[in-house]
């Protein structure tokens, strides 16, 4: 029983980078945000890794900390939200509680070959997409789960004794925040595995069987807003608190967007960028290399979307400041981008981890085409930000063709999206309005008012009653539009070409 005055939400964002905790009050109004960033572990191989100790740890004590900065009295928070980044996968034994491995990261190619032999048998592909609504590929944790069993000793040996667990980020989250009581996750998540049965709801055995997995090891499913245990934040709260939604971390930017009714769509941009458009009650099959998920599935009721998955967006700009010291920091971008000549035609495809939807390329390296001995620092920072906005264009036209939706407005959000150039060019290149959302935490929000509205703080309407924070027309003319993405379309053709060599 929750106290009267227990009116304030904490929402987790544990996404690529790090961990974010949010303070709702009883509004649904963020008053408080706490970050705490983790390793990035990538290998000489290009492997990329996750510490699954300290993302729990940082989700503790961020969630902790926000609570704290803030000075609300311990008993009045009333629950708790987690959005989390999807696909990363994570294997643990459930006698110690403790992970036999590094957390397999989402952008993390490894299980390439492990997809090629799959792919060789006949007819596996189709019935991959046909289960899953999704196309077979390492960016899937089915196949990293059939890597970590064929890689990792300790991995094969807990399934063997049963004690091997499995699944993504929000079901290893949910495990130690309830003191291994709870091994669930929610719709939106397992659809995401390519384990998961999307028209039946329930894991598949051909899906299982075919990638070596045991249905045993992977969490049970429940609805996007049911209670998923109860946690005191490791004796932090003077009483357990309910878990009352988790959502994969895309979906509950859809949710906090309150892109609630058929055809209406959101992208956001983070290190990589996810465009998804709500279906409706009925999944739509993708033949333009997007993704068929379940959005969520609250009040036994579910929501489809289709979707399109971009491995580099906001990480471009990491790439310019980490590896190549062009940029100090990424609030230097906007600036760079509209001091490069108007007449640069430089293309940079970020495919340094394969390409995404929809053109999914396992093999693509990234290139930059058509420099100049005019081509400088600006054009290169330019190139590299307009390769978002043209590939989220590839999806969203793909998205037209699938669905027969004519957009009447793409609702944005992600750090990105304070680069007002980005944002005019995105416009441009889509020939639609953009609306920025108010604020760039809309997966914790989203996962925030999800846990409000299951506990009655909120009502369903919080998302929806959220004002933008600005709004873009479409100003480019159509020739020059059509010469610029003519000019992508040979530029991700030259890369694709060269990778197929």
């Amino acid at each position: 029983m929750l106290s009267a005055m227990a009116r304030y939400i904490i929402g987790i964002d544990q996404s690529t980078q790090g961990t974010k905790a949010l303070l709702l009050d009883e509004r649904g109004t963020l008053i408080r945000r706490v970050d705490r960033p983790h390793r990035q572990i990538v290998s000489d191989s290009g492997w990329i890794s996750h510490d699954p100790r300290e993302i729990a740890r940082n989700v503790i004590r961020s969630s902790r900390d926000v609570v704290l900065a803030e000075g609300i009295p311990l008993g009045e928070v009333a629950g708790i939200g987690i959005s989390n980044q999807r696909e990363t996968t994570v294997a643990w034994d459930a006698r110690t509680g403790e992970p036999l491995c590094d957390a397999v990261v989402w952008q993390c190619a490894r299980a390439s070959e492990i997809c090629a032999r799959i792919k060789a048998k006949e007819g596996a592909s189709e019935m991959v997409r046909a289960r899953s609504g999704l196309p077979l590929s390492p960016y899937y944790p089915a196949s990293k789960m059939a890597w970590i069993l064929e890689n990792v000793s300790s991995a094969s040996e807990a399934a063997r004794s049963g004690s091997l667990r499995m699944g993504t980020v929000d079901s290893w989250i949910i495990w130690v925040l309830t003191h291994g009581t709870a091994f669930l996750c929610d719709h939106s998540n397992a659809s995401r595995t390519q384990l998961f049965d999307i028209a039946a709801l329930g894991w598949s055995q051909e899906l299982c069987s075919l990638f070596g997995i045991d249905e045993s090891c992977l969490p049970a499913v429940t609805d996007s807003d049911a209670c998923f245990g109860y946690t005191d934040l490791e004796g932090f709260l003077p009483t357990p608190i309910p878990i009352h939604a988790a959502l994969g971390d895309s979906h509950a930017a859809l949710f906090g967007q309150g892109c609630l009714k058929r055809g209406m769509a959101k992208a956001t941009y983070g290190t990589g960028a996810s465009v998804m458009l709500n279906v409706g009650a009925r999944p739509i099959a993708s033949a333009h290399g997007l993704s068929t998920s379940i959005g969520w599935r609250m009040g036994a009721t579910e929501t489809y979307v289709i979707e399109g998955n971009i491995n580099y967006a906001g990480a471009v700009n990491t790439w310019l400041r980490d590896d190549l010291g062009l940029i100090d920091a990424p609030s230097e971008v906007e600036a760079l981008c509209r001091s490069a000549s108007r007449a640069s035609r430089v293309y940079l495809v970020p495919a340094f981890s394969g390409l995404g939807a929809p053109h999914w390329c396992d093999r693509a390296q990234a290139a930059i085409l058509g420099m100049e001995r005019s081509t400088h620092r600006a054009e290169l920072v330019c190139a590299a930000n307009e390769s978002i906005a043209y590939q989220i264009a590839d999806v969203v036209d793909a998205m037209r063709e699938d669905a027969g939706i004519v957009l009447s407005e793409l609702r944005v959000d992600g750090g990105p999206t304070a680069n007002g150039y980005l944002m005019q060019f995105q416009s441009d290149v889509l020939a639609t309005p953009l609306r920025v959302a108010k604020n760039d935490e809309m997966s914790g929000m989203g996962a925030a008012w999800c846990a409000g509205v299951s506990l009655d703080i909120y009502g369903r309407d919080v998302a929806v009653d959220s004002a933008p924070r600005a709004r873009f027309e479409p100003k480019m003319r159509p020739d020059e539009r059509q010469s610029r993405i003519a000019g992508w379309r040979r530029a991700l053709a030259t890369t694709i070409g060269y990778a197929r060599d």
